[in-house]
């Protein structure tokens, strides 16, 4: 993978880590906090979407490596939620 293949790959994580909070209305931290999320849901993603054997109707090909974008903005959004639950239950 080429340094620039890296930064397209990254720059697509965070915009839908960015996607799955925006869905949510939860958001904690900036950048860097979106691309961990987007990875993070692109993981969750892929296991509910080969959980349920559905289909992957938008991948973005980056290089060699394959990136799910739609499954990767539910599993972010589905990750944020949990956590928002989680770290508003201990608040109040």
């Amino acid at each position: 993978m080429t340094p620039l293949e890296l930064l397209i790959l990254l720059v697509v994580a965070g915009i839908c880590g960015a996607l799955g909070q925006a869905i949510t209305g939860f958001s904690r931290g900036g950048c860097i906090v979106s691309v961990v999320l987007g990875f993070i849901g692109a993981l969750l993603g892929r296991w509910l979407q080969r959980l349920m054997g559905l289909p992957e109707p938008l991948a973005v090909q980056i290089g060699e490596t394959t990136f799910p974008v739609l499954w990767s903005i539910i599993g972010s959004a589905l990750f944020v939620a949990v956590i928002g639950l989680l770290t508003r239950g201990r608040r109040g």
